[in-house]
């Protein structure tokens, strides 16, 4: 469970990265569909996102990740 969770982290910082790429590759002179292209990572890292946390809610109420962390009360 751990390594899914990774893998998706390490897709969302991914397509932030490539959208941060194509933007800084538009002012070279580039083709004029690049600012789509930015926009439709930005719009994947937002879905992959939102995909994470509706996972992780599920699969905390199916119990099948538990929380951890700093015990309240003691």
């Amino acid at each position: 469970m751990k390594l899914i969770i990774g893998l998706a982290f390490i897709a969302i910082v991914g397509s932030l990265a490539a959208a941060g790429f194509f933007m800084l590759r538009r002012g070279e002179g580039a083709s004029p569909d690049q600012p789509s292209r930015m926009a439709h990572a930005l719009a994947w890292r937002i879905g992959l996102s939102v995909l994470l946390f509706v996972c992780l809610l599920v699969l905390y109420a199916l119990g099948w990740i538990q929380p951890t962390g700093i015990v309240v009360g003691t």
